[in-house]
C-alpha cells in the first residue's frame, strides 16, 4: 500500500462517484475551543460520510475493483462496514448479505435492512460473525468484502487522508485515529508516511494493536466495552500490522469513561452526534494521553455517526 494506490482511488471517487463518496468537511479550530493545549485542531467530520462512516470509501472501492457474481457481495461487520457495503451494493444494484454479531446495535441492524441488505445475526462478537460469513461465502460464491483487511479497503480509507491534506493546505503535524481492525489507521499512515505523526488510539477493552506490539505479531484478544460494535475486531489486520510497524510510532489506550465523556462533549458543546469510536481522538487530547508540542497542528478523525440518538441523552 502506498500513496499512488490511494491517489488512484481518490481520482475514481472524484471523477465517477462524487455523489456517493462525499468530500466531508474539515473544521479548523484553536485548541482552546476544545479545551486542549494544541495550536490548532482539525476535525475531519467523516461522520457525515455516506452510510455514516469512513467505511463507505473502502467498501465501494472493493466492489469497484472486482467483478461481482450473481450471488452479490457478502460481509461480516460490527455494523459500520456492513452498512457501508450495503450502501455501495445498492449504488451498484447488486445483492448484499451482512453477518453481524449480537453486539451490533439495533439501530445499525435497522439501517442495514433499510438499505436492502439481508441481515444474519451470528455469534457474540465480530470474529464469530466473520466465521459464519466465510462459511456462507464458500457456499454461495459471493464477493467477500472484509471490514478492514483487504488492499482495496485500506486504499479507500486512505482517501480520507488525501482529503485532509488537500483541505488543510498541507499535512498536519499529527493525526489521531481510532483503531479496531486497523483499516483506517493503515490507510491514513500509508498516505502520510513520515510526513505526519500518526497516533493509533484503542479502547482499553479492545486493544488489538497494543497487544500485537506486546507479542511482536498479531494475536487474538478479548474485546468488549463501549465501542465494541465499531472497534470490536479481536485481531489487528495483517495489512494494518505491516503498515503500522513502519509508519505508526505510537499507540495509546483509553478507558471507556474517557471515551464516553468525549462523546458527550462533542454532542453537548458542538452538536456533533457521533458514536463512541469517533470520540477517541478527542478523548486522547482532553485526557492528556497525547500532549501536542507547542505550535503543533493536530488532526482528529471523527470517523462515524451510526448510533442511537437516545444514547446521547
Amino acid at each position: 500500500m502506498n500513496p499512488a494506490a490511494i491517489g488512484q482511488a481518490a481520482r475514481i471517487f472524484r471523477e465517477r462517484y462524487p455523489h456517493f463518496i462525499r468530500r466531508t468537511p474539515l473544521m479548523k479550530l484553536p485548541g482552546s475551543a476544545l479545551g486542549v493545549e494544541a495550536a490548532e485542531v482539525w476535525l475531519k467530520l467523516e461522520q457525515l460520510q455516506t452510510s455514516g462512516s469512513f467505511k463507505a470509501r473502502g467498501m465501494l472501492y472493493r466492489l469497484l475493483s472486482h467483478p461481482i457474481p450473481a450471488a452479490g457481495v457478502i460481509v461480516a461487520s460490527g455494523g459500520n462496514a456492513g452498512i457501508a457495503t450495503a450502501a455501495a451494493a445498492r449504488e451498484l444494484g447488486v445483492h448484499c448479505e451482512v453477518f453481524v454479531p449480537t453486539v451490533c446495535s439495533p439501530a445499525k441492524q435497522a439501517r442495514l435492512r433499510e438499505l436492502g441488505a439481508q441481515v444474519v445475526v451470528s455469534g457474540a462478537v465480530y470474529a464469530e460473525a466473520l466465521e459464519a460469513c466465510l462459511a456462507r461465502q464458500q457456499a454461495t460464491g459471493a464477493l467477500l468484502t472484509h471490514a478492514y483487511d483487504q488492499p482495496e479497503v485500506v486504499a479507500g480509507a486512505g482517501t480520507l487522508a488525501c482529503e485532509i491534506e488537500e483541505q488543510g493546505g498541507g499535512a498536519p503535524d499529527s493525526v489521531l485515529v481510532s483503531v479496531g481492525g486497523g483499516g483506517l489507521v493503515a490507510g491514513i499512515a500509508a498516505w502520510f508516511e513520515d510526513r505526519s505523526r500518526v497516533i493509533a488510539l484503542e479502547p482499553e477493552l479492545a486493544p488489538t494493536l497494543h497487544r500485537a506490539r506486546q507479542a511482536g505479531e498479531p494475536v487474538d484478544v478479548a474485546v468488549g466495552g463501549i465501542a465494541a460494535d465499531s472497534l470490536g475486531a479481536k485481531r489487528i489486520g495483517r495489512l494494518a500490522w505491516d503498515i503500522a510497524e513502519r509508519w505508526v510510532p505510537q499507540s495509546l489506550l483509553l478507558p471507556d469513561a474517557a471515551i464516553r465523556s468525549a462523546q458527550l462533549w462533542l454532542w453537548q458543546q458542538m452538536k456533533l452526534a457521533v458514536e463512541p469510536a469517533a470520540a477517541l481522538p478527542l478523548a486522547a487530547l482532553q485526557q492528556g494521553l497525547y500532549r501536542p508540542q507547542p505550535g503543533e497542528v493536530v488532526a482528529l478523525v471523527v470517523c462515524g455517526a451510526n448510533l442511537d440518538p437516545a444514547s446521547l441523552a
